[in-house]
């Protein structure tokens, strides 16, 4: 066994996640899970396979979640180092989830073939439960790190948390470096298989869109007195009506008005628009009780053409815990915790993906922020859009959350063929189309505007029909490969 093998999965997890954006150093990552499997199988017992895969673990998530911390300077109830302690308790429980699939695959360990289909498969079950488990967070799965490649095509046909497992299979070729024709056929038969299923030009309508990125700051819009001046950015940046009537879309939160309550707003956004256009602008909702009093409120997208009329409302249903809620309220804030986002309502959840008809401009979705990292729950399979829009805000998460964020968006185009629109007060705003390509995109703090037309979606792929049943299904495919190899051993 190695020397110091906890220290070791320590500091592979601390570099493994140097392979997700904004570094998207991919080959780092597969050493350091090839690192982590070696160890694993070095183990003596089940209790040191865990006790392997969680200090990875804890590595891996600190470094990927840093982002995190940035949030606590836009808050005043709670000290900014705060932070730091919110990104490290985190890690310490997405943890476990490594350590779950070490200790499932370490069983299987004294065949080595078999146990990295073991290691595989024991891996896709983990990341889905991460994703599951008290509502979830399926920030950064495995698999997002070939986003950037060709390889992330096969998503299509696996999903994200299989294209984790098949991540792992090539991470085990690379482990058995004594099979040296291993690796480098894992992956050139990854890439291969990525790049046929999203080979194809960037076909568009004949609709335009405009995407507009203010630049304005978290600190800027949570100060009252900046709502008049950044009100005046969107306006200047949303440009005149033209002859082609245009769909304008704005970030999350855009608006600091309840614009069901209040006409004179509605009628401020109405005079930027043509005749024919249409904006969706994020947004608060209140919630009533019955006897009229405000005790909620949800995070939206409005829908709204030029004759004031607000003919669509889409609820965010994937809330952020501690962010847009907190939860079991009396007992945290009673020890001095309070939600990141300022105000005393609580958001409430909506209902779920729905589809909207927008005059002129086909269908769409909504998926709000950080809805779009949840593998198979963005899309109304009733009712499949001709493209899915998500409105985010982040400002709060420095320079490695917006780019993680846009490569997790792009993954949900691969998989449901679906494209992709993006608007953010400070960037990433991008257009993705069905293959999960870029076609256009605003950096990170520059204020701007994107006009183009819609990509134009994919068929429906083998994923946007039968969803994570494919994944799972997958994982069973590897674990039978597993037993198979372990029986042809003995």
């Amino acid at each position: 066994m190695l020397r110091y093998p906890k220290t070791l999965a320590l500091a592979a997890g601390l570099i493994s996640a140097t392979g997700f954006a904004p570094l998207e150093l991919w080959p780092v990552t597969l050493a350091a899970f090839a690192l982590l499997m070696l160890l694993v199988a070095a183990a003596p017992r089940l209790r040191d396979a865990l006790s392997i895969g969680w200090p990875f673990g804890v590595g891996h998530f600190t470094v990927g979640l840093n982002w995190i911390a940035g949030a606590f300077r836009y808050q005043e109830t709670m000290p900014v180092w705060l932070g730091w302690v919110a990104v490290v308790t985190l890690a310490l429980y997405l943890a476990v989830y490594p350590a779950m699939a070490a200790g499932l695959a370490w069983r299987g360990r004294k065949n080595p073939s078999a146990y990295v289909f073991f290691f595989a498969a024991a891996w896709v079950v983990t990341e889905w439960l991460r994703a599951g488990v008290f509502t979830g967070f399926a920030w950064n799965p495995l698999g997002v790190i070939w986003v950037p490649t060709p390889a992330g095509g096969i998503a299509r046909e696996i999903g994200t948390y299989g294209l984790s497992g098949a991540t792992i299979l090539v991470a085990g070729a690379i482990a058995h470096r004594h099979r040296l024709i291993a690796a480098p056929a894992a992956l050139a038969a990854l890439v291969a298989a990525g790049w046929l299923a999203t080979a194809g030009s960037t076909a568009t309508t004949n609709r335009l869109i405009r995407i507009v990125q203010p630049n304005i700051g978290q600190q800027d819009k949570q100060d009252d007195s900046f709502d008049e001046r950044n009100f005046r950015r969107l306006a200047a940046l949303t440009g005149p009506p033209g002859a082609t009537p245009r769909l304008i879309l704005w970030p999350e939160a855009a608006v600091p008005y309840f614009l069901e309550e209040e006409r004179w707003a509605r009628d401020r956004i109405a005079k930027l628009m043509g005749p024919r256009d249409v904006i969706m602008t994020g947004g608060d909702a209140l919630v009533y009780d019955r006897a009229g009093k405000v005790i909620a409120a949800r995070n939206s997208l409005f829908a709204m053409t030029p004759d004031n009329n607000l003919f669509a409302r889409y609820d965010k249903a994937h809330l952020v815990p501690y962010g847009e809620y907190l939860p079991m309220r009396p007992l945290l804030s009673a020890i001095g915790l309070s939600r990141l986002v300022p105000g005393d309502l609580d958001f409430l959840p909506g209902p779920g993906p729905r589809t909207f008809a927008l005059p002129g401009f086909g269908s769409a979705g909504v998926q709000i922020c950080y809805e779009i990292v949840f593998s198979g729950e963005v899309i109304d399979a009733a009712h499949r859009p001709g493209f899915l829009f998500n409105p985010s805000n982040d400002a709060w998460f420095g320079t490695w959350g917006p780019p993680q964020h846009l490569a997790q968006a792009r993954l949900r185009a691969i998989e449901e063929a679906m494209p992709t629109v993006r608007a953010t007060p400070t960037g990433i705003s991008a257009v993705i189309d069905a293959h999960g390509r870029l076609v256009t995109a605003l950096p990170l703090g520059k204020a701007g505007f994107i006009q183009t037309m819609i990509p134009v979606a994919g068929a429906p792929t083998p994923f946007s029909r039968l969803g994570n049943l494919l994944p799972f299904a997958f994982a069973l495919l590897l674990a039978a490969a597993g037993v198979a190899l372990a029986r042809r051993r003995r």
